[in-house]
């Protein structure tokens, strides 16, 4: 059963940092020899948008405003996807879920999704 869980959300004033984090179910690491797994944030009544990707080869991808700020990385070993979050804003304010899909960062779509971690910045 593949499962991602998300952890690391919290309230922070505007300017300040977050660490996400994502444990993943082993058989991503262990089995998904092309593998995607991405960060996503949503807010009520907006769409789902894509903040960052990162590919088995650690190449990725950011969203427009995220760069600069925002770094996604991933611990092989530990099964772990993160998104460091620096300067954050308040229009950062969102639910953040981490993903994972089969492919590449040109290709992937993304199936399996976590339940979510809610980040709110305040100014």
């Amino acid at each position: 059963q593949v499962q991602l869980v998300e952890s690391g959300g919290g309230s922070v004033q505007a300017g300040g940092s977050l660490r996400l984090s994502c444990r993943v179910s082993r058989y991503i690491y262990s089995r998904w020899s092309r593998r995607c797994m991405g960060w996503f944030r949503q807010t009520p009544g907006k769409e789902r948008e894509e903040v960052a990707v990162i590919d088995s080869d650690d190449r990725s991808r950011y969203a427009d405003s995220m760069k600069g700020r925002f770094t996604i990385s991933q611990d092989n070993a530990k099964n772990t996807l993160y998104l460091q979050m620096n300067s954050l804003k308040p229009e950062d304010t969102a639910m953040y879920y981490c993903a994972a899909g089969w492919g590449t960062i040109a290709t992937v779509d993304f199936s399996y999704w976590g339940q979510g971690t809610q980040v709110t910045v305040s100014s």
